[in-house]
C-alpha cells in the first residue's frame, strides 16, 4: 500500500469515525455545546477527502502536487523544484512517484503521478540504484543511456530524504554535451588525420620537386602550382566540413524551438544554386504546395541541408538532366501521434545508387564513388551534416533510388503548431 493510500484510508476513518459518532451523540440529546460544530467540521473533512480523491481520479488537479503536500513539501519548494534545470522526482516507500519536476517530466514523457518508478523509467541499472536506496538507505550514483528520440547519456543521483526514511530522492544530470565533446574530439583526431594525409602528402611532394629538379621548369612549376591549389582548397572544405559537424553533433540533443518558412529557405537555396546548375546544364525546377504551415527549425540549419542535397543533386545527377525541388504536406512519422508534417524531395535523374550503398550514405566520409567524389570536390561528409541536422529537428531522411532513374532524398519536419504560427504572424 502506498504512503497515499495509508494516510487517505486513516483520515477517512478518522473523519468518519469522528462524524458518526459525534452527529449519534447529538440526536441522543445527550451532546454538549461543542459536538455539533465539530460533527460538522468532521464531516466536512470527510467529504473534502473523498472529493479530493475523486478529482484525483478524474485527472482534475495535480495529484503529484497534492501528494508532495501531504509528504510535508511546502509550495514554495515545490516552485523552487519546478525551474531546477535537472530532473527530479520524489518516490514514496512503494516505489510510486510523489512528485516529478518540469525537467523530469520532459524526460520521461508521461504523467508520473501514482506511478511506480518501473513504469517511469526502465532503466535496469536506475531500478536498481532505487530498490538499494529505499531498502538499505545507502546513496547511489549510475550512469546510464536513453537512445529515443536522441541519445542521451545520464547520471542518476538516488539517496534518502534526511529526517523522512518513506522518501527516497532521484536526481538526473545531464551528461550528453561532455560524452559529445569527449567523442568528437576522437572522432575528429581519428578522421582529421585520415583524411587531410592524401592532400598533405601531394603538397609535400610537389614541393619537393619545386625545390628539387624543378626549380627552374616554368611549365612544371605552373602546373604543380595550380595541383597544389586544388589540394590547398580540397583541405580548407574539409576542414570546414569538420567543423560544421563536431558544431552540429554538439547541439544534436538540444531541439530547435523557433519557426521557419520552408518555401523561402527553398527559393533561397535554389537561387544560390542557379548558376552552378547552368554551369552543370542541369535544369533547376522548384514547385511548393499553398497554404503550408511554418516548420519548426532553425534558417541556418536547414538552409544549409537544402543546399547540400541540391548540390549533390547536381553534381552527381546526369549531365544535361534535370534536378526536381518540391515541398508538400507529408505523412506523420510513426509514433509521433498526428502531428503535421512537412516534405521537401530533392529528386534527380541521374544513374541512380547501388541499393548497397544506401543504408550508409550518411556515414562519415563514406562514397560511393571515391574517385568522382574527389573531382566533385566532396568531402564525403555532406550527408553525415544532413542527418545529424535533420535528426536535431526532430525529422527523418529517407533515401530512394533505381538505377538508370535517379534518385530522391526526402526529408520530413515537423510544421510549427498553430499557436507559434499565431504568434509568427
Amino acid at each position: 500500500m502506498t504512503l497515499w493510500s495509508r494516510i487517505r484510508n486513516a483520515a477517512l476513518a478518522l473523519a468518519a469515525g469522528m462524524a458518526v459518532a459525534l452527529i449519534a451523540v447529538s440526536l441522543m440529546g445527550t451532546a454538549r455545546a461543542w459536538t455539533m460544530p465539530v460533527a460538522t467540521v468532521a464531516a466536512a473533512v470527510l467529504a473534502g477527502i473523498v472529493a479530493l480523491r475523486v478529482r484525483a481520479e478524474n485527472g482534475t488537479i495535480d495529484l503529484s502536487a497534492a501528494q508532495a503536500e501531504i509528504v510535508g513539501l511546502p509550495a514554495v519548494a515545490r516552485a523552487v523544484f519546478e525551474r531546477l534545470p535537472d530532473p527530479l522526482m520524489l518516490i514514496d516507500g512503494a516505489g510510486r512517484a510523489l512528485f516529478a519536476n518540469r525537467a523530469m517530466r520532459g524526460v520521461i514523457g508521461i504523467d508520473p503521478a501514482r506511478k511506480h518508478i518501473s513504469a517511469l523509467l526502465r532503466t535496469p541499472s536506475v531500478l536498481e540504484a532505487v530498490r538499494r536506496t529505499m531498502a538499505g538507505g545507502e546513496t547511489a550514483s549510475v550512469e546510464f543511456t536513453l537512445p529515443v528520440p536522441v541519445e542521451r547519456t545520464y547520471v542518476a543521483h538516488v539517496a534518502r530524504a534526511e529526517g523522512n526514511p518513506m522518501l527516497t530522492i532521484l536526481v538526473l544530470h545531464d551528461l550528453t554535451a561532455m560524452k559529445r565533446a569527449e567523442q568528437m574530439r576522437a572522432d575528429f583526431v581519428a578522421n582529421a588525420s585520415h583524411e587531410l594525409r592524401t592532400p598533405l602528402a601531394a603538397l609535400s611532394g610537389f614541393i619537393d620537386t619545386l625545390k628539387g629538379h624543378a626549380r627552374d621548369d616554368a611549365a612544371a612549376r605552373e602546373e604543380f602550382l595550380g595541383i597544389m591549389a586544388i589540394e590547398a582548397e580540397r583541405m580548407r572544405r574539409l576542414i570546414d566540413d569538420l567543423l560544421s559537424l563536431t558544431r552540429i553533433e554538439q547541439n544534436e540533443h538540444v531541439p530547435p524551438s523557433g519557426t521557419t518558412s520552408l518555401e523561402t529557405i527553398l527559393r533561397e537555396a535554389v537561387a544560390t544554386l542557379t548558376p552552378l546548375a547552368r554551369a552543370e546544364n542541369v535544369t533547376l525546377e522548384m514547385e511548393a504546395a499553398k497554404d503550408l504551415p511554418p516548420a519548426i527549425g532553425e534558417r541556418d540549419e536547414l538552409i544549409q541541408i537544402f543546399q547540400n542535397l541540391i548540390h549533390n543533386a547536381i553534381k552527381y545527377g546526369r549531365p544535361g538532366g534535370h534536378v526536381w525541388v518540391s515541398l508538400a504536406a507529408g505523412r506523420a512519422t510513426p509514433g509521433r501521434g498526428a502531428e503535421t508534417m512537412l516534405a521537401v524531395a530533392v529528386r534527380d535523374d541521374g544513374e541512380g545508387i547501388p541499393p548497397a550503398a544506401v543504408p550508409r550514405l550518411t556515414e562519415r566520409f563514406y562514397r560511393v564513388d571515391v574517385q568522382r567524389s574527389r573531382e566533385k570536390g566532396g568531402t564525403g561528409l555532406g550527408l553525415a551534416i544532413v542527418k545529424h541536422i535533420v535528426n536535431r529537428h526532430q525529422g527523418r531522411l529517407a533515401i530512394e533510388s533505381r538505377a538508370g532513374e535517379g534518385s530522391t532524398f526526402t526529408v520530413l519536419l515537423p510544421a510549427a503548431p498553430a499557436a507559434a504560427v499565431t504568434e509568427m504572424s
